[in-house]
């Protein structure tokens, strides 16, 4: 004689856990990548804002003292005040270091800083013509 034995199903199987645990590992593997980008994305806002506020100011002194200055100064948290002459200041918890580099007719400040503590050092840089460049994109590697 045969029994039918009825199984209590109030559970989970082992195959029905593995299941579950696959697809949230391989949704984290899309999603994860995707939010550090952005995340980046949003820290290079610091560089562009203050790039572009050097570029304002430095017009503003080369109209008025026929040279661009700085020459050599580097702006960073540790020294907020560097660009003090022409009214720029990098702010305390600035992610960025900010390197001058000008003469009479043109000038170069380049922003720099490691963002996702890889090997690749962000980098941006705007010059006398409002031209401003992400030369190494921390981001997308």
């Amino acid at each position: 004689m045969l029994r039918n034995f009825h199984r209590n199903n109030k559970g989970f199987t082992l195959i029905e856990l593995m299941i579950v645990v696959v697809i949230i590992g391989i949704l984290a593997a899309l999603a994860i990548p995707r939010f550090m980008r952005s995340t980046t994305k949003s820290k290079q806002s610091e560089a562009k804002q203050l790039l572009k506020q050097v570029y304002t100011m430095q017009r503003a002194y080369r109209q008025e003292f026929n040279t661009y200055t700085l020459n050599g100064v580097t702006a960073s948290a540790a020294a907020p005040q560097a660009f003090a002459t022409i009214g720029v200041d990098v702010m305390g918890s600035a992610r960025y270091s900010f390197a001058m580099v000008s003469d009479v007719n043109t000038f170069t400040c380049t922003a720099t800083a490691d963002l996702d503590d890889d090997p690749t050092i962000d980098t941006w840089t705007i010059d006398q013509n409002g031209t401003l460049t992400n030369t190494i994109d921390d981001s997308s590697l």
